[in-house]
């Protein structure tokens, strides 16, 4: 079996053993092996990912997963969110964590509270969540420097976690075991939301003619975003559009029009994504000063969701 290579290591290193080599876990254990800590193992099961591990952790042994955690000074869970709990309280079962060992998961759901099985046993646990996307490429680990890292854990081994993501090159931001479920479901609105919304955009702009829609969209949408995300909480301030001037008319006709490309697609998620999100920005828009209530309300009238076929009717028939 091939034995980690320990000829670069440095005094400190950690021996480090990936469950789960995933797009994330293969990506954080190539950063870390580059900062000098030894990578002695990787498990996978896909062909994927032991593709991964040939790939991005070459010449790391793919090996079981209680044959990692038995080699790693530092466990990096990275596995689907529904299948951590079950995997450390299994690996607990069978005595597989061992005190002192550093355990981190990556899942943005969960703090520590999920790791309680593996601490029984002493192990120093982490949460520590890279808010970006992986792709499972070399390019991740380009990306990850500057990228922002959730960390969670007991306060005393809080500064073990933050000193791993600057090693990577990431800016470690706390987030308390309480606001993980917070943090998570805004980070996937934001993001998975957002590209909804883009493959609704261009689906659209397809059909209305147009050969290339992310060459439309792309400055818009840059300028959009940019502008967002540098106001925060008072994004809304920077929003153009029928909604924020309050023309009603022009959004009936986005309404009708896209009720119609709908039917004509096969699907009516665009206009539902429109009018929810068109009643969103009404009412900060409302809050925000931006808009006078008489409009806000006249806005809010046309965005109400139809009512489903038959709504309207009453029960008379039945009590006849």
């Amino acid at each position: 079996m091939t034995e980690p290579d320990r000829s670069t290591s440095r005094p400190g290193r950690l021996d480090v053993g990936v469950v789960g080599a995933g797009r994330v876990g293969a990506a954080l254990g190539s950063a870390l092996r580059s900062v000098g800590h030894v990578v002695v193992g990787a498990s996978g099961i896909s062909s994927e990912s032991l593709e991964r591990i040939d790939t991005l952790l070459p010449g790391v042994p793919a090996l079981e997963v209680l044959e990692v955690v038995a080699r790693a000074d530092l466990v990096l869970l990275t596995v689907p969110d529904d299948a951590l709990a079950s995997l450390v309280a299994g690996l607990a079962e069978v005595g597989a964590w061992r005190a002192g060992q550093i355990v981190v998961h990556t899942s943005g759901r969960y703090g520590t509270d999920v790791l309680a099985p593996a601490r029984a046993a002493g192990v120093i646990p982490l949460a520590i969540h890279p808010a970006m996307t992986f792709t499972g490429t070399s390019l991740d680990l380009s990306r990850m420097v500057g990228c922002s890292f959730a960390v969670t854990g007991p306060a005393p081994v809080l500064p073990i976690g933050q000193a791993l993501v600057v090693e990577v090159g990431g800016e470690p931001v706390l987030v308390a075991e309480s606001d993980r479920p917070l943090y998570h479901a805004a980070l996937a609105h934001g993001a998975n939301h957002l590209v909804v919304l883009v493959a609704q955009a261009a689906q659209a702009l397809g059909a209305a003619g147009i050969d290339d829609p992310g060459r439309v969209l792309a400055p818009l949408l840059t300028a959009a975003l940019d502008g967002a995300l540098r106001s925060g909480e008072q994004a809304i301030r920077t929003m153009t559009g029928p909604v924020v001037r309050g023309d009603t008319g022009t959004v009936q006709d986005h309404l009708r029009t896209l009720t119609m490309f709908g039917v004509q697609a096969g699907s009516l998620d665009a206009v539902e994504t429109y009018r929810v999100l068109a009643r969103s920005a009404a009412r900060r828009a409302l809050a925000a000063g931006m808009l006078r209530p008489d409009a806000a309300g006249a806005l809010l009238d046309v965005l109400v969701a139809p009512a489903p076929p038959g709504a309207a009717d009453t029960d008379e028939d039945d009590r006849s």
